[in-house]
């Protein structure tokens, strides 16, 4: 059984030894925030950014604080990594460890020719690739797909120690690396100096 979201805050909050008021902070909220929440029931229901911004904090499930149930048994749990993608000059490699999982249809997974073993989950950082993708956007990507097509298509690379999401367009012995964001002006490296993690097959975004 489920504890009640705002009883289960509360625990969670005092179990890893932090306010609710600093927790209210990292929202971007006034200090009484979380206190507001927990005691008076205002808001009624925490909006999904800032649930999913304390689940990941907390380290549990979305579910805990009232987010949705658990995914039926037609869903793959694909991990979400703590990786950010830079949409930028590039952001250093951090450690690929999974702050939890995405339920994804499996249904939609074999649509698009992904395997549950090679997906995972990235958020994007910046704003090179405007308008295509934007700061906060979550990327699902195929790890087993490395291979840059012709007409070219959007990767997650390393490159210099950092990790981005860029268009990859071969050039011969090299490539194009692309930003979509006219402010950011294309590069070409030689294939050696750009490591493709896998290809970025699908963009959820907040509304």
């Amino acid at each position: 059984m489920v504890d009640d979201p705002r009883q289960a805050l509360a625990r969670l909050a005092q179990e890893r030894g932090v306010s609710l008021s600093a927790l209210s902070r990292m929202l971007g909220r006034n200090v009484a925030y979380l206190q507001q929440y927990v005691g008076r029931g205002s808001p009624r229901v925490l909006p999904e950014r800032e649930r999913r911004m304390l689940a990941d904090f907390l380290g549990v499930e979305e579910v805990a604080l009232g987010g949705p149930p658990v995914a039926p048994v037609d869903d793959v749990q694909v991990p979400w990594l703590a990786v950010s993608a830079a949409a930028g000059t590039g952001r250093a490699a951090e450690e690929e460890r999974v702050i939890r999982t995405v339920a994804l249809p499996a249904a939609m997974l074999r649509r698009l020719g992904v395997t549950a073993a090679q997906a995972s989950m990235i958020q994007v950082a910046g704003d090179s690739m405007v308008p295509t993708l934007l700061d906060g956007d979550r990327l699902l990507v195929d790890r087993s797909d490395r291979r840059v097509p012709q007409a070219g298509a959007l990767f997650v690379i390393r490159r210099d120690d950092g990790v981005a999401v860029k268009r990859l367009v071969p050039q011969g012995r090299q490539v194009a690396v692309i930003s979509d964001n006219a402010a950011y002006p294309a590069q070409v490296c030689a294939n050696g100096d750009v490591e493709v993690v896998g290809r970025a097959r699908l963009l959820l975004r907040e509304v």
